[in-house]
Parts: structure tokens; sequence; C-alpha cells
């Protein structure tokens, strides 16, 4: 996650007002910032020192001095793409259609690599291989993200079941342990039934496994690993298309991971699969 432009502009919505002061005028002057002294942004910001800590965090850097080196490589890299995430005109052809849902898939793509993670998605990865069983939740746009990983790990003969009802959520909540792992896909990170069911999780010290929008969020919060797509602006209309691409992407890249674990019996697993689907025919 080297690109802390991204991160912050990405981040910046969840963030308190205070806190968002202090983003935007390091989004709008980035390369005076990285020879600001942290009291002399706090003043500038018209905040206090305490403020922009906690903006820090609430990034995910884990000091002012972090966050300073991450916009630096940005402007070394010069990554101030001004170019962001296009709209769809009321009457628009399918050829601009085509053009703008296209373009906003591969940048939430692009997006998602910027705040993404290794070591993150390296401990996701083996928490998904030790587990008894795994179960992954979530309810709207988020529950077809669920329903594929499902469909995947089945492939490859690893226990796995997607849940979309918030009452089976709960139930099946109650019955887990400590070895068995929990994936929350919430792109908000506050809808209330996966924030329940992790919460029963806690409980029974069921390691949780989080895919949301980055930034603070209440799901982030109560999850032991957190995974974070890119935050989409809220304007656009292609929004829940492009968000669940970057969804299915951190899925793509925690389910090749979990088979690579086994490589060669995931392999033999895939074959059978494909040659049962295929001898129906």
């Amino acid at each position: 996650m080297n690109n802390g432009i991204e991160r912050i502009r990405q981040g910046s919505t969840s963030l308190k007002p205070s806190e968002r002061k202090v983003a935007n005028y390091i989004l709008k002057n980035a390369e005076k910032v990285l020879i600001m002294p942290i009291s002399e942004l706090a003043k500038e910001c018209q905040t206090s020192e305490a403020t922009i800590i906690r903006m820090c965090r609430s990034l995910q850097f884990k000091g002012f001095r972090e966050l300073k080196l991450s916009v630096s490589a940005s402007v070394n890299n010069n990554d101030f793409s001004t170019d962001r995430y296009r709209d769809i005109s009321a009457e628009a052809s399918i050829k601009e259609i085509s053009r703008v849902v296209s373009y906003n898939n591969l940048r939430s793509i692009e997006d998602t690599l910027s705040v993404f993670d290794e070591d993150s998605m390296e401990k996701a990865v083996a928490c998904l291989a030790d587990a008894r069983k795994i179960l992954i939740i979530g309810v709207g746009a988020s529950a077809i993200v669920a329903q594929d990983f499902e469909q995947k790990c089945k492939r490859i003969n690893q226990w796995c079941e997607a849940l979309t009802d918030s009452h089976a959520q709960l139930t099946s909540a109650v019955h887990l342990t400590s070895k068995d792992v929990v994936i929350a896909v919430s792109y908000s990170g506050e809808t209330k039934e996966i924030v329940d069911t992790i919460k029963i999780a806690n409980k029974n010290n069921t390691p949780v496994i989080s895919i949301t929008s980055y930034g603070s969020n209440q799901v982030q919060k109560l999850s032991t690993i957190n995974l974070y797509a890119s935050n989409l602006e809220q304007n656009i209309r292609s929004g829940a298309t492009a968000s669940r691409i970057a969804q299915l992407n951190i899925i793509d890249i925690l389910f090749t991971g979990l088979a690579s674990q086994n490589y060669q019996e995931s392999i033999n697993f895939l074959d059978k699969t494909r040659d049962v689907i295929h001898n129906r025919f």
C-alpha cells in the first residue's frame, strides 16, 4: 500500500469532519506537506496534532511519518490521476455505456491494488487453509460475491457455506468455534446484519476476515483481518457494478491463494469437478 495519495483519497469519505479537513489539505498540497512538521500542518488546518495522528491511523498509517513516506512515493511516481470514475449521461448510447462501465470496472481493480496489503492477504489465506469450515456472509450485491466464493471452494473440496439470509447467518454463527473462519463481505462496512453476525463470531473466538471499501467502518473494526476494495465515488450510476468487480477481484486472489496451498491436490479436484460436469452431456 505505497500509493499514499490514493489511500487518502479513498479513505477520506469515512473520516470525521476534522480529520477529513486535514486529508483534503494533504490532497491539495501534497508536495508542500512533505516538508512540513506535524505542528505546522496542524496550524495550517486549524486543528490539533492529535487529530492528525487519529487521521493517519484511520487511514491505516502507523503515524504521520509513514503517511509522508507513502505520499512521497506517490509524488515521485506522479500518481496524481485527476481522471476519476466516470458517470453515465441520461441519454447515453450503448457505445458510451460500454466504455464508461468498462473504464470504471478497470479503474476499480487498479484502485483496489493501490490499497492492497500483501501481509493481510497472506494471513487471510493461511487462516482459510487452516480452517475446519468457512462461513462467508453477505447481503444484497455482496451476496453474489459470497456465493461466487462458495462455488469456487466446492471445486477444490474446501468446506464453505455462503449465507445471504440474516437469520441463517445468525443461527450458523452461534455454532462456530475458533477452528472456523468467517468472511464478511460488506462494501459499506456498516451492514447491520453483517455486524450482528460478526459480534456473535467474536464471542466464539472465531477469526473474521472482512472485505469492505477502504476506510474506517464497523465491520473492519470488529474483524481480525481486513481486506479492502476501492472506495468508489457515491454519485456514479455504475458504482454498484464496479464495487462488485473490486470485491470479486479480492475473492479471486483469496481463492487462488487458498488453492495454491495444496497445489497438486487442488488441480486434481478441479479436474474431477470439470470431468463430472463435462460428462453430463
